[in-house]
């Protein structure tokens, strides 16, 4: 669906013309898994599906909330605070309005209409998408003169907070601060960034939607922060950190004794050296070294598959098969697991048949067919010319 046909679809549900029009990208991560939340690097960019919203202000001063993507639709008056209502899609947007009306800014009535080609639930930040778009209209709209980086905090408070996920702030500020054709290497504590160079060559970066439903907060993913955090305690007995990243593989090795716990040491470990095959990687980037990436690529999946145990039967599938395909760089499941996707990087002019024979090796394996889309690194959340 164009930006054109939006505008009539607004028109249509609204009775009025839409004033003005954004699009905010979903994002992946190529490596660094996990370690949002633990104080380290990781490596996103931003990509060309996402979320596009338009909006206008209307004489009732109450807030519809629409999506072309659900039936569900929400609306609300201007109020002094609001609070999450059920599980339904809005609550992203509505979590945003109450930090801008609890930090006392000023609001009036809008009409607004999101559109997303991201698949919900696969790991790709449809939610983050969301949250930026949202914040970034509504700071534009409203002349609230926030900085970026203070919305992409806000965004993280509306996931943490609002709907009650222990995240970090990577997704959010991958896809309010992506570049095109380059990765941020980010260090989730200091929020310190570079843009790394993505130099593909002739190959593109595959996403694979293994079309498993994936409901991150009802899933693991919080009991992997907590488990995060038992380690940190342990190796607090003797090392001044505050994160588990705040140390290096062998420094891990040397302190391993201090956990006990079988489980939370293989946590640890994988996110100990997951934050130095980050490092690893943005050196074989900027080297335009991609079978050095690929083969950091496939170390962290494995890492994620033993050691952290997020992966599962679908991800590990498409990384199966990839290992045999000639024309395959490197892939790894990609976000936070439990179903979701799963990138690779691959030859473009053999992107075709990658497609189908995954597909085909998939869905014998699993019994249903992935989704599998090229894909291309864009720029971060940005106004549209109307």
């Amino acid at each position: 669906m164009n930006l054109e046909q939006l505008k009539q679809q607004f028109e249509t549900v609204f009775d009025q013309q839409a004033l003005g029009s954004y699009f905010c990208p979903g994002r992946v991560n190529l490596i660094g898994e996990h370690i949002d939340y633990n104080g380290g690097l990781v490596m996103p960019c931003a990509i060309n599906f996402g979320t596009w919203m338009l909006i206008a202000p209307n004489q009732d001063n109450v807030f519809r909330f629409r999506s072309i993507n659900f039936e569900e639709f929400y609306e609300i008056g201007v109020q002094t605070s609001y609070t999450k209502t059920g599980r339904e899609w809005y609550n992203y947007p509505l979590g945003v309005l109450h930090h801008f009306v609890a930090d006392g800014k000023k609001v009036e009535g809008l009409d607004v209409l999101y559109y997303g080609n991201v698949p919900i639930g696969s790991g790709l930040s449809s939610s983050a998408s969301i949250e930026i778009a949202t914040a970034f209209a509504f700071n534009q709209f409203f002349k609230s003169d926030y900085s970026k980086l203070e919305l992409v905090k806000m965004a993280k408070s509306v996931e943490n907070n609002f709907i009650g996920l222990s995240s970090g702030i990577m997704d959010q500020f991958a896809v309010a601060f992506g570049e095109a054709n380059k990765a941020l290497m980010l260090n989730c504590d200091t929020l310190d960034y570079q843009a790394v160079d993505a130099y593909l060559g002739d190959n593109i970066l595959a996403v694979i939607n293994t079309n498993k439903p994936r409901k991150l907060a009802e899933s693991k993913y919080n009991e992997r922060v907590q488990e995060c955090k038992q380690a940190l305690a342990n190796l607090q007995e003797k090392l001044k950190i505050n994160h588990l990243c705040d140390i290096d593989g062998a420094t891990f090795e040397q302190y391993r004794y201090l956990i006990n716990n079988d489980v939370i040491l293989r946590r640890a470990r994988h996110v100990i050296e997951e934050n130095d095959r980050v490092k690893l990687a943005a050196e074989a980037l900027a080297q335009h070294n991609l079978a050095e990436f690929g083969r950091l690529m496939y170390a962290s999946h494995e890492s994620l598959q033993n050691d952290y145990e997020v992966s599962g039967v679908e991800l590990d599938t498409i990384v199966e098969y990839s290992k045999t395909d000639e024309n395959v760089v490197g892939a790894r499941m990609t976000g936070a697991g439990f179903g979701g996707c799963a990138i690779a990087i691959v030859k473009a002019d053999a992107f075709d048949s990658f497609r189908h024979n995954l597909v085909a090796y998939y869905t014998d394996k699993v019994g249903y067919a992935p989704s599998v889309y090229a894909t291309s690194i864009c720029d971060g959340v940005h106004e549209l010319s109307n």
